[in-house]
């Protein structure tokens, strides 16, 4: 009897952390390095300029055109299913 009251006061214990765990608000983080609520406007533009030179790396790859990149491991479906698209 002992072990099913230990039993049950653990697992109510345990739903109540779990519960209190998703009302709580996120830790505050202002002491962790890297990190600020608010981006100056100088971190903002490299952003942006790291942002701009990503899409044209990305755009001048010979493989950006290519829509399927799986196609070639994909068995070929049969002609019944390409018509009925």
């Amino acid at each position: 009897m002992l072990r099913k009251i230990i039993y049950a006061t653990l697992i109510v214990i345990l739903t109540m952390e779990a519960a209190s765990a998703q009302t709580d608000a996120p830790p505050n983080i202002q002491g962790v390095s890297g990190y600020s609520p608010m981006r100056t406007q100088q971190e903002r533009k490299k952003d942006g300029d790291i942002d701009r030179a990503y899409q044209s790396t990305i755009k001048g790859r010979p493989d950006a055109a290519k829509k399927d990149p799986w196609a070639d491991v994909r068995q070929d479906q049969p002609a019944a299913a390409k018509n009925k698209q």
